[in-house]
């Protein structure tokens, strides 16, 4: 996947959640050398959102290229995110999955896709 398509992808994925009511608060937000796609809040719920993007499914659905060691990364970001901005309620980890299904963009979404251990 080149940078374009990932940037496409991520675009896509802010506009779905913001359509869904979602708050955007950050993009790309950097830790160390750790990242967090999307930073939102629904409704009280920080929600953390990893985005998949691929050119097509043809080699596996999007969301399955989320594995533990970048879970691992981003919940090491959320801990700092969490105390940059003092925030003290629920948070969720979600995936916005991104992909070209016969030249047309298609976004799936998983609430609650993976948990801290």
């Amino acid at each position: 996947m080149n940078k374009e398509t990932g940037q496409k992808g991520e675009n896509l994925a802010v506009d779905y959640l913001k359509k869904l009511g979602y708050r955007i608060i950050y993009t790309n937000w950097r830790y160390a050398h750790y990242e967090i796609d999307i930073v939102a809040k629904d409704k009280d719920t920080l929600v953390i959102v990893e985005v998949k993007t691929r050119g097509s499914d043809s080699f596996g659905h999007p969301s399955q290229f989320v594995n533990s060691k970048k879970h691992n990364n981003l919940f090491k970001a959320t801990e700092e995110l969490i105390q940059k901005i003092d925030h003290h309620g629920e948070v969720r980890f979600d995936i916005v999955a991104v992909f070209k299904e016969e030249n047309q963009w298609i976004t799936e979404h998983f609430k609650d896709a993976f948990y801290p251990n």
